[in-house]
């Protein structure tokens, strides 16, 4: 039986890393349809430190005061509340537990098929580091493709290719057929060109450098990071119909939402994942009582791949 308390990171205030600590709570119970997973490791997200700098940011996502930290988690189930079928004790599962991963146990809705409350049975082949890197990243990035619909004869620039969005968007676009050219920084050129991508530098000019790796044939372009991979997709001619964001609102391209991905992506990620076609780079793994130190080095936006949190 678990201890009658265990182990959360927890915000009192928001803010940066400072604010967050880990404190000793109640073991949360599974209640009815739910089920309550011993989480082994956590992966870390932007969102995870954007929803939680200020008070209107958390609030737009639902969050309060106490708050918890991370959405991405993968563990074993633990225990089922009545009415739960599908899962047993002992299965190895991932998922999403919004603001709350970061913690010894999560409880989450057995039958949810969004982020903020789900669970997925972990392939055969696929460790809970890397799974706890899918739910919120390879959706995301699934959600992208599917608005630019890239194939064979496509080229697409993807603009910050080397985060843990980017990992899975070149990824998925090779997968599809598709030439990519990745944005990145000077040290990121290998770790582009491991994934599939052909690097390019981010910054003044980027059009320019663009046209010179593509011979100005670009058809698709996803953006990653904030507008300067959209402004020079539309300099390099692709229409706003094959553009998209993720982090940014410009007026005529498609945004995209991990929310919105299709159902039966985040499982399709997972296989591909577990039959060595897709691979999740983990930057690196920090335990619990190093939260602080890995949210900075997350939240830095240089590093190569995903962090991870092992608990």
């Amino acid at each position: 039986m678990p201890a009658s308390t265990s182990r959360v990171v927890r915000l009192d205030s928001f803010g940066g890393p400072e604010v967050l600590n880990i404190r000793e709570v109640p073991t949360p119970q599974a209640g009815t349809g739910e089920i309550r997973v011993r989480v082994t490791a956590a992966g870390l997200n932007p969102m995870d430190w954007i929803m939680t700098a200020d008070a209107g940011t958390a609030a737009r996502f639902g969050l309060s005061l106490p708050a918890g930290f991370g959405t991405d988690y993968a563990g074993v189930v633990d225990q089922i509340g009545d009415g739960v079928t599908g899962f047993e004790p002992g299965d190895r599962v991932f998922g999403g537990a919004l603001s709350r991963a970061v913690a010894d146990f999560v409880v989450v809705d057995a039958a949810g098929d969004i982020a903020a409350s789900e669970a997925h049975r972990t392939p055969d082949g696929v460790d809970d580091r890397t799974a706890a890197c899918l739910a919120i990243a390879g959706r995301t990035a699934a959600a992208a493709l599917a608005v630019i619909n890239p194939g064979p004869g496509d080229t697409v620039l993807i603009g910050g290719a080397a985060g843990g969005v980017g990992v899975f968007a070149v990824q998925l676009a090779r997968l599809a057929g598709a030439r990519v050219i990745g944005t990145g920084s000077a040290t990121s050129s290998d770790f582009l060109r491991g994934l599939g991508a052909e690097p390019v530098a981010y910054g003044d000019s980027l059009a320019d450098r663009v046209r010179a790796l593509a011979a100005g044939r670009v058809t698709a372009a996803i953006d990653l990071h904030g507008t300067e991979t959209v402004h020079a997709a539309r300099e390099l001619g692709v229409p706003d119909g094959r553009i998209c964001t993720i982090a940014a609102q410009v007026d005529r391209v498609t945004p995209a939402n991990g929310a919105n991905a299709a159902p039966g992506a985040l499982e399709e990620i997972a296989r591909l994942v577990a039959v060595g076609r897709l691979r999740v780079p983990i930057a690196a793994s920090f335990p619990a009582e190093q939260i602080r130190t890995a949210v900075e080095l997350q939240a830095g936006r240089h590093v190569h791949g995903k962090v991870v949190i092992d608990l």
